[in-house]
Formats: structure tokens, sequence, C-alpha cells
């Protein structure tokens, strides 16, 4: 059987029902037998980091339950990718990109379009391949899925070269299976001295980190905080993980996405507990604020994050799932259910008193206002995308969210044009969903052309702009870290890019929103009009975003 022949088998026998790329030369015998299939369904992006960014959002909008490829040719097409692949890489999302390349001849030739990407992307994927034994290709694809699944998730890079794809190699897909993921236990040891820490401590707290969703575990974490009644701090990749409005959640810490109250009440803690979190600088802030006078236990997949940032008192290394049944478990067999005391039972009355204000009703509108029309009028089911900038940021510390895998963003990377087509990704995964893209105008210009991709393939996403014709977290970073503004303002001719006329020529719906009253009917025709829209809310130019530099000291602006 051919090779590009045997490259797609695998890829439906590994159960990828959704291709996002673009074809070359370098890539076509593959694309051939893909065109072939009953099972795959190909997206044509309209830049290669586009397509790396759909299949992150699919995965992620799946709980990384189910992957998706992201595929392309060789020379820049490959390099296209990195940004993406580092993207999905950082925040722990599976999926598999696979590349064309010049002949095996030409390999290290500098011939036309033919450049090292397995060396290249290496840093920023769990594992690369350049497969240049035809008969190895079976083997090596079954290892690069079991790899982007078990253990941290992660995306992995195969590049074929071209006389590799066309070589014939005995196959019988009958043959082939996925392999096993194996899930590591943790030690009962260790999670009895963990109980053992949290009901001797004062004042305890657990953090929900990314990794809790990723294994599906978000419910048996909430009901461990149910039964010992401890307060519940969400890292910004558990987004959804507990409810917004759940009376244990005491919501984001951190410098910039972090809440007034969540700071505070991280600050009155002793021991802390992370599990499948990785205590990253932007949850952390100033490390001697942040570990003065706690002691921390870390649970988690990946044995060499463990310590890594915080100093560790107790480490239990396992999959996050079977640590938190584990610790539930051993939960119950030590305590009846806990009723919320003290501060923990002051968490809801504290957590709206300490809530930043977003009532705001002048024009131009405040940013804040409009995550607050997002809040009253989309459903526990929309899917919201996010990547870069203080839309980003202002997103983290506004929007409100329930559910688990309802809240995609680029965490680890920051970025710019992620939200559009991983907002395409994630309605193909689940299109039951409203998905919405909720974007700076400096974002969207990133990767606007995904619109495209979109509207061809009809997936009614809703792009919603936060317009304020910045690169507006650039400029607030200039102006009170350097006392400077310059190269930010991207208006011209009094707004700058027309965003309704944009939208209209590629087909989609537009509509700009320049009062506060206006936004929820915006909404709701973008969400009726049946197909891809975007709203360009107009809003004031200079606002800033609270945040600092430690927990203890973010200045906060209204």
């Amino acid at each position: 059987m051919r090779v590009a022949e045997i490259v797609v088998k695998i890829l439906e026998k590994e159960g990828i029902e959704a291709a996002f790329g673009i074809p070359g030369a370098a890539i076509n015998p593959v694309y051939e037998f893909l065109g072939a299939s009953q099972q795959i369904k190909h997206y044509i992006a309209r830049h290669e980091e586009g397509a790396v960014h759909a299949a992150d959002g699919y995965a992620r909008a799946t709980g990384g339950q189910r992957m998706a490829l992201a595929i392309c040719t060789s020379g820049p097409g490959a390099t296209n990718f990195v940004t993406g692949l580092y993207t999905a890489q950082v925040d722990s999302i599976p999926l598999i990109a696979i590349t064309g390349q010049n002949v095996r001849a030409q390999l290290g030739k500098e011939a036309f379009q033919c450049v090292d990407i397995a060396a290249i992307a290496a840093p920023v994927c769990k594992k690369t391949w350049c497969i240049t034994e035809p008969s190895q290709v079976p083997f090596i694809m079954q290892e690069a899925f079991h790899l982007a699944r078990e253990g941290r998730p992660g995306p992995v890079l195969l590049d074929l070269p071209l006389d590799v794809q066309m070589a014939d190699v005995p196959f019988d897909p009958s043959l082939y299976s996925p392999l096993p993921i194996h899930k590591p236990a943790p030690d009962p040891a260790l999670i009895a001295r963990a109980i053992d820490m949290l009901l001797q401590a004062e004042n305890p707290v657990l953090i929900m980190g990314g990794g809790v969703l990723l294994a599906q575990a978000a419910e048996t974490f909430v009901a461990l905080a149910e039964h010992l009644a401890l307060p519940v701090i969400t890292t910004y990749m558990a987004t959804g993980g507990i409810p917004a409005d759940h009376p244990l959640h005491v919501g984001h810490i951190g410098i910039q996405v972090g809440s007034p109250f969540g700071n505070q009440f991280f600050l009155g803690s002793d021991v802390v507990m992370g599990i499948g979190c990785r205590f990253v600088d932007r949850h952390t802030g100033k490390l001697d604020v942040y570990t003065k006078g706690r002691k921390f236990i870390h649970v988690n997949i990946e044995p060499s994050h463990i310590g890594r940032i915080v100093p560790t008192e107790l480490g239990i290394v396992a999959d996050a799932g079977l640590a938190l049944d584990a610790l539930l478990a051993e939960a119950k067999a030590r305590t009846a259910p806990r009723q919320p005391w003290g501060r923990v039972a002051r968490i809801p009355e504290e957590r709206a008193r300490l809530a930043r204000k977003t009532d705001y009703d002048q024009v131009p509108i405040k940013p804040q206002r409009v995550y607050q029309e997002m809040n009253a009028y989309f459903g526990a089911d929309a899917i919201f995308t996010t990547g870069c900038g203080l839309t980003q940021i202002w997103s983290g510390q506004f929007q409100q969210t329930s559910r688990p895998h309802t809240y995609l963003a680029s965490g680890g990377a920051g970025t710019l044009g992620y939200d559009l087509p991983a907002a395409i990704g994630a309605k193909l995964a689940r299109p039951d969903a409203t998905c919405v893209a909720v974007m700076g105008d400096g974002g969207f210009g990133f990767m606007v052309e995904e619109l495209a991709m979109a509207c061809q393939h009809r997936v009614p996403v809703i792009v919603i702009i936060v317009n304020n014709g910045y690169l507006s977290l650039i400029r607030q970073n200039q102006k009170y870290a350097y006392e400077y503004e310059y190269g930010v303002d991207l208006s011209y001719d009094g707004l700058g890019i027309d965003f309704v006329k944009l939208a209209e020529s590629f087909g989609a719906y537009g509509e700009r929103v320049t009062r506060p009253e206006e936004l929820r009917g915006a909404f709701e025709r973008a969400e009726r009009c049946g197909k891809a829209a975007v709203i360009d809310v107009i809003v004031e130019r200079e606002a800033d975003a609270s945040m600092g530099a430690s927990i203890d000291a973010i200045r906060e602006f209204v």
C-alpha cells in the first residue's frame, strides 16, 4: 500500500474526523487519499498557523478527548505551523501536525522549500519526526498518537518527504490499533499525607489547574472541595471547572486576570494544594510574596513540574483524575461532610462586595460593560475563545463561566489571532454550542483571513471585537512602565479599519455598536443570522486594565 494512503488509514483508525490545512506540492500525495476519506472532513485554512489554531480549538472544546489534524506543505508552510504548535504545547493541548517535505535526496542541501521543520519545531512539540524510512511510518504514527495523548498532552509533528509518501510498503489496516494510554496512580501514603496537611491547616486552599479539566475530573475536584468545605481558586486554564457563583469559588488570582478578592483571600492561606497546575508567572507574580508563610502540595502528571517554581512540601506524581479519586475517598474515610466556616462561609458575600464594577452606562462604551452584557446574554453552554491583550485580560477578570471546556484561552503563549480559528475548530467539534471569539481590533488583524474558512465551510462563529484602536496592552505598559507612547495607535481616518465592511466582504454578517444599550440586540442578531458574524464594539480608547507586579500590589483602574 502506498504510504500516503497508509497515513490516511491510520488517521481514521486513530479517530481523526477533522483536518485543517492548506495543500501544496510536497503534501499532495496524502491529500489524494485525504480527499477520498469518508470519515475525515478537510477545512481549508488561509494561513497555516490558523490551521493549527483550529485543530487546537477543536481539541480544547472536547477536553482533549478528540484530536484534529493540522496539515500543510513544506518550507514556509511548515514554518508557519510553529506559533500554533507552541500555543498548543504550552497549554498541554494534544494535536497531530503533518508536513510535507522535499525528497530525501534533497534534505540538508537547501533545496526549494526544504527546511528541517522537525528540528525547528522540536522545542515546541512533545516530539517531532522526519520519517525517512517508509516502512517505519505506521509504527511512528502509532507512537505519535500515543505520545500526544499520554501523560501531559501536547502536539506532535510528522514530516514526510515526498518520495516517502509515494513509496509502497506492506500494511494491513485491519491489524492496526491505537496504543493503550497509561495513567499513573498516586502513592496512597502521599494521598494520606496530603489530607493530613489539609485537615491540620488553619486556612487551606485548593487550586484547580487546567490539568484537572484535561483529566475530565472537575466534578470530582468540586466534590472534594464540598466534602471538606475548602475554598477553590481556579487558574486561568481551569476557568469553568467550577461555576463562577459556586459558594466555595474564590475565583482567579494573579497579576493580570486575578480578582481583588481572590488575591486577598490567597494571601490569608497557610497550606496550598495545587492540582494539575504549573504555578506560572502570571498566576504567582513575585514569588516571595506568593510563597511567604505557605506550604505547598503539588499534584501533577509531569514530574519535572513539581518543585520547579514553588518550594514543594509534598509532591505527588499522578494523573489528576486518579489523584482526585484517591483524595476524595481518603477524605470521606476520615471525616463526615463539613460545613463552611469562618472566612470560607463568607466567600459569596465578600466575592460580591469586592467585585470590580462593570455596570457603566457612558459613551464611548466602557470595555467592562461589554463583558457584563456577554455574561447576561450568552448561555452556560456557549464557548468563548480569547488570545492576548487587554481584551483577554478583561475577559479573564469579568467573564462568568460555569462549565468545563467552555473558556478556551491562549494561556501560556498569549497568541494574538488564536481566537478566531480556535473558535472555528471549537464550533466544528461541538456544533450545538454557540462559539464566540472575544478579540481586540489588533488581534483580529492577525488571523482575519480565517473568516474565509468560517464562511466557506458555513461555520457560524461570532467574533466580538472590543475596539479601542490601540495595541492597548502595549500602550498601557509603555505609559506606566516607561512614561511614553509610541507605535501602538492603530487608528487612522477616524476609526481605522471598517470591520463591518471587511466582514461583509468575506460573506459574514457585520455590525458596529457604539452604545451600551445596543449590545444585547447585536449579540442576538449575530447568533440568529446563521453564518459567521462580526460585532465591532467601539469602546473607550484609553481604558486600562487592573494589573501589577505582585498579587499584593495590583493597580486598580475604573
